[in-house]
């Protein structure tokens, strides 16, 4: 043990007391055990010469304890005798972006291999995050028989029979007791011009040796009432690194996180390699102890505020004309508009540079070599004769931000990142633009991964971490839902009413069935010109854009960023009524998304009542409920709001009326709507 550990654990047991004791956050080694934690929950390891063993996770909310009886650690990657064990803490400030936290490493070596498990506490939620980095070289072992079927194995005659002995990397592990565990394993899919069925669940008893799928994996022990949650923070499944088929592998009641994303040549003599990471939390109860454990933990990655995250956003690719129309009159023009319905951000998408991509309407684009050409992210001499400098000026005066479309340069892992970067930090010094969204993004490899980095990194500290990215989820090899999440909010979804592929419904069913396990309020959602192509769709089709109201689209994104995936200057004067709606909405929208958002009521079908309730307090909150198209003027709906209070409901947008009444089992409410297709955001206060 080094001379800095063991100074470590002097101070600790000298004092009697956690470093950072003071905090409310904190991380000691005293004798064999590492503790570490904050008001909400401790996580307690054998130090176990500096490849720690969880031995126990402590609810403090509730003062339950949920004993693990682990032998092996908690990361296992390579076999050997780890030497120069080292322990140390730094507590690292907010830098506007993140929440403050404690940073917890515990280090060591393994033959040639160099480790450091970064732990991240956070003062303000039941769950501490890992990262783990690694240094030096490595023979990476994985066993064959790792994601084999069950049904290709040998019966099981005796005891012997039933031992694995497979040796599989792990992220993390919990080794715990009980035989009553249930779990749920949550899987998602981007690149979602091809998907359109965005979560997956699956429900499963922990029994022999399986392996599962996803990012998320929530086990409640029946017994007890005592849950702990496994987020890996990676991409989706389908699209991480050097996937093997599983993230998380459970033999009775062992739990571990698979699947790495690296390969051995990623792992490098002379720098840091860091995996894909896990967040470990706790909780007692059911469902919403188990869904707000994970979003209080998601809401300390990246502060939401009203001048950056909050966004009525006008982006007028949602209207096929790609790079044809684009150029300063027409985006004048557009500011114009967008002021008059109430649009709180314009973004200029792709055609504002020189450069000519593959997606624009004339024939010869590339994204190839980008820096080839000099100029080819400066705006174009002749769309803009006056760069972007009126078109910035003309949004100060209306109120409205200014966003751009950025292309990274995917050549070479991003060999260019650092051109990207100062191209970013120019614009944004010389015409002050603070919002981008990151398009046509590649992620084949572990260094395409880290210069990506590099460059939203750079640009964020080069730029007082001012600047937020839109990243766009709709093809390639992206991030996903729970990776990257510090750089922004998430582009969704691109469909378009050309290709008749837009259905409101399918829309507000993405959102609600992803807002379970994401924050809603880190996602664009698009609403569309319900007038254009009418004539892609059958006359007689139910659920097509014409037959709702352009007030129920906007309010379909409501839980979101609102994005209107359209050009003004197409809207029929009729559409700018639904400016009133914008507009009462704007001083709402951080207070909505301030609070946890959670699904309520029906999965959206077209047929469905269904909604969001955002949690501010155990008192207070709002409520978005919409009548789909069916005949039920009047529904009980299931809520997050406690059984047996007294609750008022005051309408803030819609077409509800005020009304008080007592919860029943579940959360039951009922509200009433009496037109199809309509909606109303309550406000809602618990009596005492």
């Amino acid at each position: 043990m080094s001379k800095k550990s063991i100074i470590t654990i002097f101070l600790s047991t000298i004092l009697g007391l956690p470093l950072w004791g003071g905090q409310h956050y904190y991380a000691f080694l005293k004798g064999d055990t590492l503790r570490m934690g904050n008001n909400y929950m401790e996580r307690t390891m054998l130090w176990n010469n500096g490849t720690p063993v969880t031995i126990s996770l402590t609810d403090k909310q509730c003062g339950k304890i949920i004993p693990a009886q682990g032998k092996e650690p908690d990361f296992s990657i390579v076999k050997g005798i780890p030497t120069a064990a080292t322990f140390t803490v730094n507590e690292i400030p907010t830098n506007g972006i993140h929440a403050s936290y404690l940073q917890a490493t515990v280090a060591c070596t393994i033959g040639s291999l160099s480790i450091e498990r970064r732990y991240r506490i956070y003062a303000d939620c039941p769950a501490i995050a890992c990262d783990t980095y690694l240094k030096g070289q490595i023979e990476l072992y994985q066993n064959k028989d790792d994601n084999r079927s069950n049904a290709d194995r040998k019966n099981i005659e005796h005891t012997a029979d039933m031992t694995t002995g497979v040796k599989t990397p792990t992220i993390d592990r919990l080794q715990l007791s009980g035989n009553h565990w249930r779990a749920r394993t949550v899987e998602f899919f981007d690149y979602t011009d091809w998907n359109d069925n965005l979560v997956t669940e699956r429900t499963w008893l922990p029994y022999r040796r399986n392996t599962y799928r996803g990012n998320l994996l929530f086990a409640h022990d029946v017994a007890t009432r005592q849950g702990f949650f496994f987020l890996k923070e990676a991409p989706c499944s389908s699209t991480q690194l050097h996937y093997n088929g599983s993230d998380f592998v459970a033999d009775f009641s062992d739990f571990m996180v698979v699947g790495l994303g690296i390969a051995s040549d990623d792992v490098k003599p002379d720098s840091w390699t860091r995996v894909y990471g896990c967040v470990t939390g706790v909780y007692t109860g059911d469902e919403q102890e188990a869904l707000t454990a994970l979003r209080l933990y998601q809401k300390q990655l990246r502060h939401h505020t009203a001048a950056q995250d909050e966004m009525i956003m006008l982006n007028t690719w949602g209207d096929r004309s790609q790079d044809a129309k684009i150029d300063e009159a027409f985006c004048l023009a557009e500011l114009d508009r967008a002021a008059r319905l109430g649009v709180t951000l314009f973004q200029l998408d792709d055609g504002w540079q020189s450069g000519k991509s593959p997606n624009s309407k004339t024939a010869g684009g590339s994204f190839k070599d980008i820096w080839k050409n000099a100029d080819y992210w400066t705006p174009n001499p002749t769309k803009f004769p006056h760069g972007l400098k009126r078109i910035v000026e003309k949004g100060k005066k209306l109120g409205i931000r200014i966003g751009l479309w950025f292309n990274p340069s995917i050549q070479n892992d991003f060999a260019d990142w650092q051109k990207d970067a100062q191209v970013i930090i120019g614009l944004y010094k010389e015409y002050g633009i603070c919002c981008f969204k990151i398009d046509g993004l590649q992620i084949p490899t572990k260094t395409a991964e880290q210069n990506l980095r590099r460059l939203f990194d750079t640009v964020l500290a080069q730029t007082n971490h001012e600047v937020i990215f839109n990243l766009d989820a709709t093809a390639g090899r992206r991030g996903g839902y729970h990776y990257m999440n510090e750089y922004g909010n998430i582009f969704l979804e691109n469909r378009y009413t050309d290709w008749g592929n837009y259905y409101p419904y399918r829309t507000l069913r993405n959102l609600w069935m992803l807002s379970r396990y994401v924050p809603a309020e880190k996602m664009q959602i698009e609403f569309l010109n319900k007038w254009r192509n009418a004539d892609k769709y059958s006359t007689t089709d139910p659920f097509a854009p014409a037959r709702y109201s352009f007030d129920y689209l906007f309010a379909i994104t409501l839980a979101a960023q609102p994005l209107a995936w359209m050009e003004a200057s197409n809207l029929p004067e009729e559409a700018y009524a639904t400016a009133t709606l914008l507009k009462e909405y704007q001083p709402l929208q951080l207070q909505f998304h301030q609070g946890i958002i959670l699904p309520i009521g029906e999965e959206p079908s077209g047929r469905s009542w269904t909604g969001f309730q955002s949690i501010a307090s155990d008192t207070q909150g709002y409520l978005i409920i919409y009548r789909e198209d069916n005949d039920i003027a009047k529904r009980i709906i299931d809520t997050w709001l406690p059984e047996g209070k007294k609750v008022t409901f005051t309408p803030l947008m819609g077409n509800g009326k005020k009304f008080v009444t007592e919860v029943g089992v579940q959360g039951k409410v009922s509200f009433e709507l009496n037109d199809k297709n309509s909606f109303t955001l309550y406000q809602y206060q618990v009596k005492p």
